[in-house]
């Protein structure tokens, strides 16, 4: 690819991470919730998450894990079913007018935080798929092992870039204000989003 192609690449890949889904709701959930520290450190689990997945398939783990069914059928029950669980905890918090319920799912040690945030994406195992795919498509046949990681370390920057900033963002007082206005259609976003998200997983399937 040119470096125009890379570029416009890059920014494909900046609005499909920033883009509405478990990852960037539950970062901004957390640093609404529970502030900028613990909305970063939520941001940095989902990080290594999706650095687990990334490096994984730099070394040909997604072919494994195509090679074995089983493997792939069990982390995606897995992650419907902690995708399924984080929206019936936002619904349940949509429905009440007390907010401690969505805090109590979000704060807490930063271990534990930043765990909850490490199995958004370690339990999703369609982001092995997709860095194996953005490597088919960016990268040319037979690249070297050291181009591969290039391109992680090319694309994982705007991941960081991204959830970094989202935990920044949302932890403002302007979006604080905001939340606590909304708090309700904020919850009930995040629960259709999550339902949502733990449907996709389960109905993926392996290429043939």
């Amino acid at each position: 690819m040119t470096g125009v192609e890379l570029a416009l690449f890059w920014v494909a890949w900046l609005v499909a991470v920033g883009s509405p889904g478990p990852a960037t709701l539950s970062i901004a959930g957390t640093s609404m919730n529970a502030g900028r520290r613990l909305g970063v450190i939520f941001a940095c689990g989902i990080l290594a998450g999706g650095a687990f997945w990334g490096i994984a398939a730099a070394l040909g783990m997604s072919a494994l894990m195509l090679a074995n069914a089983w493997v792939f059928t069990v982390l995606r029950y897995a992650g419907a079913g902690y995708l399924f669980y984080l929206a019936m905890k936002s619904l349940r918090s949509a429905m009440t007018a007390k907010p401690s319920l969505m805090r109590a799912g979000y704060d807490g040690p930063a271990a534990r935080v930043f765990t909850r945030g490490a199995l958004i994406h370690l339990t999703n195992p369609k982001a092995i798929l997709s860095w194996g795919a953005v490597y088919s498509i960016t990268l040319p046949s037979g690249a070297s092992v050291s181009q591969v990681f290039q391109m992680f370390a090319f694309l994982y920057a705007g991941s960081i870039l991204t959830f970094i900033g989202y935990a920044f963002l949302f932890s403002t007082d302007r979006m604080v204000r905001s939340y606590a206005r909304m708090r309700r259609g904020f919850e009930a976003v995040f629960a259709v989003f999550f339902g949502l998200a733990s449907l996709k997983i389960l109905t993926t399937r392996l290429a043939p």
